[in-house]
């Protein structure tokens, strides 16, 4: 097992990556805080790997609640649903929420202990690629708004993250994708050489090589983890992690959360991303090729759906949380792979021409 720690002015805690965690009754035992423990989870997941977590839980009193699997069920009306159930089973405000399943539970896990009797304490043990080197390390937790993704939520410290890579085995080869955009996103925006070893071992990655997944796991929470000790509440630098995600979320709401998986919205997103930065000048045809490429080896979309044209997109994209008074900012590149910039002042001709680009992203 490896440990990582990310260090807040409050509220820091450990992750941890390794084989098994989900039976590891001990380490999970140690970041609860009292006698109820309630378990959020999704029909698909708790099928392989509730029995197992409640075994480790022994000796706690345990309930369960099961939310629907996919992003459009991320809504404050399943909140609802799961605040009306911990208040039926008694739970009070020293209860433990545990977040077991991919980026839709543990955001909606995290938003509900953030909100529960004003804040309680949560727990988190992501079973997806994604969740696992993204949605689980820094604490954003949310929902979304038909008019926007994650537009209701909070910043929110889980106790601990558990990371099990036993997890990945039973992971569908569309779901490994998902979570390898934002693998390559990491790399595209705080280390090349990264980048490139992504691209060398990609293979390996895809055919679930243990000690390659691991090897990604860590290195893409190192990243982030450095990121969000620097700027916990993205007042700042943290806001450079969204590196196509102004793309991607425009993407997500244009299809009503469903049919794209987040990260291929992400996937499509950092082309989108490269192709303006390489409209602007920002890096080299060569460079914005190179991350065109890499999604496309990773089995991800590198175009936005033909549903949705130019006008629909700049219209939800106005919507985006990273928008401000200055209008719209992107997260660009920088000159070169692996350094990227906020930026706010992109012209609409420029903007437009990436967006009606279609499958011609990042050629000439």
């Amino acid at each position: 097992m490896e440990t990582l720690h990310l260090p807040l002015k409050e509220n820091s805690y450990n992750i941890y990556i390794g084989s098994g965690l989900i039976r590891n009754s001990s380490l999970l035992q140690e970041q609860i805080t009292g006698s109820q423990v309630f378990v959020l989870s999704n029909p698909t997941v708790a099928a392989l790997y509730l029995e197992p977590l409640m075994e480790s839980l022994d000796g706690f009193k345990v309930d369960s609640f099961l939310m629907p699997d996919g992003e459009q069920y991320k809504t404050l009306a399943t909140v609802d649903r799961i605040v009306g159930e911990l208040l039926s089973k008694s739970h009070n405000r020293n209860t433990t929420v545990m977040a077991l399943g991919g980026g839709v539970v543990g955001d909606t896990a995290g938003f509900v202990a953030a909100s529960y009797q004003r804040g309680v304490n949560y727990l988190h043990l992501p079973t997806t690629l994604l969740s696992q080197v993204d949605s689980s390390v820094g604490g954003k937790t949310g929902v979304n708004h038909e008019s926007g993704k994650n537009m209701i939520g909070a910043f929110y410290q889980p106790g601990a993250v558990y990371i099990d890579t036993d997890t990945l085995r039973s992971l569908p080869a569309r779901e490994l994708s998902a979570g390898l955009a934002e693998v390559i996103k990491h790399g595209i925006l705080a280390d090349a050489k990264y980048f490139n070893w992504i691209d060398q071992h990609l293979e390996a990655l895809r055919s679930l090589d243990p000690a390659f997944l691991t090897t990604a796991i860590r290195r893409s929470c190192e990243i982030k983890a450095a990121v969000v000790a620097e700027d916990e509440k993205e007042t700042g630098r943290r806001a450079l992690l969204n590196f196509g995600h102004t793309f991607a979320h425009a993407i997500e709401t244009g299809m009503g959360y469903s049919g794209w998986l987040h990260g291929e919205a992400v996937g499509a997103g950092m082309v989108l991303a490269a192709d303006l930065s390489w409209r602007l000048r920002r890096c080299s045809l060569e460079a914005a090729a190179q991350i065109k490429s890499l999604v496309n080896r990773a089995n991800l979309p590198v175009a936005p759906p033909e549903a949705l044209d130019t006008e629909q997109l700049l219209d939800l994209m106005a919507k985006d949380k990273k928008a401000s008074d200055e209008g719209l900012r992107f997260v660009l590149l920088d000159g070169a792979l692996g350094v990227v910039q906020l930026v706010s002042d992109v012209p609409m001709e420029k903007l437009k021409e990436t967006l009606a680009a279609g499958e011609a992203l990042c050629e000439k």
